[in-house]
């Protein structure tokens, strides 16, 4: 179950800004130096290397991913970046069955009303997140009608944990 969290905007790019070039180095260093080693491994001095030095540039690629999934992502540093990565993951699970989602708040379910208030907030929060203020404004009406919505059909507008059953009970 995700949860929306309220993070300082500054914070949240500052950190995550350092963890993807953190990453960066690590693939750009793992790429040449595994590109460098298959050359000397196997290349030839007289024959074109490009496929020794393409696949160490794929290996490193692989091997980046296995130690951010692996290793880095527990790693305090990299976890604004982590939760960026589940809130959107989040939205886009719910994008992903937005008709049915719209489709059940016309018809009055409580579950697609709620998953639409979840998406409407997380939204919010990652425009905020981004740095994106106009867009946030942007949302800002269609959020306030769903609210009111909601508040007429008896239900909380506090909905900032996505519950899977919701997106199951679609």
């Amino acid at each position: 179950m995700f949860e929306i969290q309220h993070i300082d905007p500054q914070l949240y790019r500052q950190q995550t800004r350092k963890s993807t070039l953190v990453v960066l180095v690590i693939f750009a260093v793992l790429a040449m130096l595994l590109s460098a080693l298959a050359v000397a491994l196997f290349g030839s001095p007289q024959g074109s290397n490009f496929r020794w030095n393409l696949g160490g540039v794929l290996l490193g690629a692989v091997l980046t991913i296995v130690l951010v999934r692996s290793v880095f992502w527990h790693q305090s540093w990299m976890q604004p970046a982590v939760y960026g990565w589940h809130l959107k993951r989040s939205l886009m699970s719910i994008t992903n069955v937005m008709h049915r989602v719209e489709a059940g708040v016309q018809t009055g379910s409580p579950e697609a009303m709620k998953l639409l208030r979840f998406y409407h907030l997380g939204q919010a929060e990652m425009h905020r997140l981004d740095g994106h203020p106009q867009a946030a404004d942007d949302l800002s009406g269609q959020m306030e009608k769903h609210r009111q919505a909601m508040l007429e059909m008896g239900l909380s507008t506090d909905q900032y944990r996505l519950d899977p059953g919701w997106l199951a009970s679609l």
